[in-house]
Protein backbone atom coordinates (compact mmCIF):
# COMPACT_ATOMS: atom_id res chain seq x y z
CA UNK A 1 0.00 0.00 0.00
CA UNK A 2 2.89 2.40 0.71
CA UNK A 3 4.39 2.00 -2.75
CA UNK A 4 1.05 2.67 -4.43
CA UNK A 5 0.31 5.70 -2.25
CA UNK A 6 3.80 7.05 -2.81
CA UNK A 7 3.53 6.68 -6.58
CA UNK A 8 0.13 8.39 -6.59
CA UNK A 9 1.53 11.24 -4.49
CA UNK A 10 4.40 11.66 -6.95
CA UNK A 11 1.99 11.84 -9.89
CA UNK A 12 -0.33 14.26 -8.07
CA UNK A 13 2.60 16.41 -7.05
CA UNK A 14 3.92 16.66 -10.60
CA UNK A 15 0.48 17.55 -11.95
CA UNK A 16 -0.20 20.11 -9.21
CA UNK A 17 3.13 21.88 -9.61
CA UNK A 18 3.44 21.42 -13.38
CA UNK A 19 3.64 25.13 -14.15
CA UNK A 20 6.49 25.65 -11.72
CA UNK A 21 8.34 22.53 -12.87
CA UNK A 22 8.07 23.49 -16.55
CA UNK A 23 9.28 27.02 -15.78
CA UNK A 24 12.46 25.54 -14.29
CA UNK A 25 12.84 22.60 -16.67
CA UNK A 26 11.12 23.11 -20.05
CA UNK A 27 12.06 19.59 -21.16
CA UNK A 28 9.74 18.18 -18.47
CA UNK A 29 6.68 19.34 -20.45
CA UNK A 30 6.65 16.20 -22.62
CA UNK A 31 6.50 13.94 -19.56
CA UNK A 32 3.85 16.02 -17.84
CA UNK A 33 1.74 16.02 -21.01
CA UNK A 34 1.53 12.23 -20.74
CA UNK A 35 -0.11 12.52 -17.30
CA UNK A 36 -2.57 15.32 -18.10
CA UNK A 37 -5.23 13.14 -19.83
CA UNK A 38 -5.56 11.13 -16.61
CA UNK A 39 -5.59 14.13 -14.28
CA UNK A 40 -9.34 14.16 -13.58
CA UNK A 41 -9.69 10.49 -12.80
CA UNK A 42 -6.43 10.39 -10.87
CA UNK A 43 -7.64 13.33 -8.80
CA UNK A 44 -11.11 11.86 -8.28
CA UNK A 45 -9.86 8.47 -7.15
CA UNK A 46 -7.03 9.86 -5.03
CA UNK A 47 -9.43 12.19 -3.23
CA UNK A 48 -11.54 9.21 -2.24
CA UNK A 49 -8.40 7.22 -1.39
CA UNK A 50 -7.12 10.13 0.74
CA UNK A 51 -10.37 10.31 2.70
CA UNK A 52 -10.12 6.56 3.31
CA UNK A 53 -6.52 6.93 4.55
CA UNK A 54 -7.53 9.76 6.90
CA UNK A 55 -10.34 7.64 8.36
CA UNK A 56 -7.98 4.69 8.78
CA UNK A 57 -5.35 6.89 10.43
CA UNK A 58 -7.93 8.17 12.91
CA UNK A 59 -9.12 4.65 13.66
CA UNK A 60 -5.53 3.54 14.24
CA UNK A 61 -4.42 6.34 16.54
CA UNK A 62 -2.73 3.68 18.69
CA UNK A 63 0.03 3.51 16.02
CA UNK A 64 1.36 6.78 17.45
CA UNK A 65 2.62 4.92 20.51
CA UNK A 66 4.40 2.22 18.47
CA UNK A 67 5.43 3.80 15.16
CA UNK A 68 4.83 7.57 15.37
CA UNK A 69 6.86 8.38 12.24
CA UNK A 70 4.94 5.91 10.12
CA UNK A 71 1.59 7.12 11.46
CA UNK A 72 2.52 10.74 10.71
CA UNK A 73 3.62 9.75 7.20
CA UNK A 74 0.40 7.80 6.71
CA UNK A 75 -1.88 10.58 7.95
CA UNK A 76 0.01 13.24 5.96
CA UNK A 77 -0.23 11.20 2.78
CA UNK A 78 -3.98 10.88 3.31
CA UNK A 79 -4.38 14.62 3.74
CA UNK A 80 -2.27 15.40 0.66
CA UNK A 81 -4.10 12.79 -1.41
CA UNK A 82 -7.45 14.24 -0.42
CA UNK A 83 -6.43 17.89 -0.95
CA UNK A 84 -4.69 17.44 -4.29
CA UNK A 85 -7.32 14.98 -5.42
CA UNK A 86 -9.97 17.60 -4.73
CA UNK A 87 -8.04 20.19 -6.72
CA UNK A 88 -7.20 18.02 -9.71
CA UNK A 89 -10.40 16.01 -9.87
CA UNK A 90 -12.88 18.72 -8.93
CA UNK A 91 -14.84 18.47 -12.19
CA UNK A 92 -15.48 14.75 -11.70
CA UNK A 93 -16.15 15.15 -7.99
CA UNK A 94 -18.76 17.78 -8.81
CA UNK A 95 -20.34 15.52 -11.41
CA UNK A 96 -20.54 12.37 -9.28
CA UNK A 97 -20.66 13.52 -5.64
CA UNK A 98 -21.34 17.21 -5.17
CA UNK A 99 -24.18 17.37 -7.71
CA UNK A 100 -26.58 15.53 -5.39
CA UNK A 101 -27.19 18.53 -3.17
CA UNK A 102 -26.79 22.26 -3.38
CA UNK A 103 -25.22 22.42 0.08
CA UNK A 104 -22.56 19.80 -0.74
CA UNK A 105 -21.69 21.61 -3.97
CA UNK A 106 -21.32 24.89 -2.10
CA UNK A 107 -19.12 23.34 0.62
CA UNK A 108 -16.96 21.57 -1.96
CA UNK A 109 -16.38 24.84 -3.79
CA UNK A 110 -15.49 26.61 -0.53
CA UNK A 111 -12.91 23.98 0.35
CA UNK A 112 -11.46 24.05 -3.16
CA UNK A 113 -11.14 27.84 -3.12
CA UNK A 114 -9.26 27.68 0.20
CA UNK A 115 -6.77 25.15 -1.19
CA UNK A 116 -6.14 26.65 -4.67
CA UNK A 117 -3.60 29.29 -3.55
CA UNK A 118 -1.42 26.52 -2.10
CA UNK A 119 -1.56 24.18 -5.11
CA UNK A 120 2.09 24.46 -6.17
CA UNK A 121 3.36 24.23 -2.60
CA UNK A 122 1.14 21.17 -1.96
CA UNK A 123 2.47 19.68 -5.19
CA UNK A 124 6.07 19.95 -4.03
CA UNK A 125 5.10 18.56 -0.62
CA UNK A 126 3.41 15.63 -2.36
CA UNK A 127 6.56 14.92 -4.39
CA UNK A 128 8.69 14.96 -1.23
CA UNK A 129 6.22 12.87 0.80
CA UNK A 130 5.70 10.44 -2.06
CA UNK A 131 9.45 9.88 -2.33
CA UNK A 132 9.70 9.50 1.45
CA UNK A 133 6.78 7.03 1.53
CA UNK A 134 8.34 4.87 -1.17
CA UNK A 135 11.76 4.88 0.51
CA UNK A 136 10.36 4.07 3.95
CA UNK A 137 8.22 1.29 2.51
CA UNK A 138 11.12 -0.24 0.62
CA UNK A 139 13.72 -0.06 3.35
CA UNK A 140 11.90 -0.22 6.69
CA UNK A 141 8.37 -1.62 6.44
CA UNK A 142 8.42 -4.68 4.28
CA UNK A 143 5.05 -6.35 4.34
Amino acid sequence: MGLFTGAVLLALGVLASASSIVAKRPDAQTYIDKLVPYQGWLGFLSCLWGVWIIITAIVHLDWIAHVPGWWLTYASSGMLNAALGLLLGYALLTKFIFSHGMESARRGEQVRLRIVPYQVMLGYCAIALGTWTILVTLFFYRI
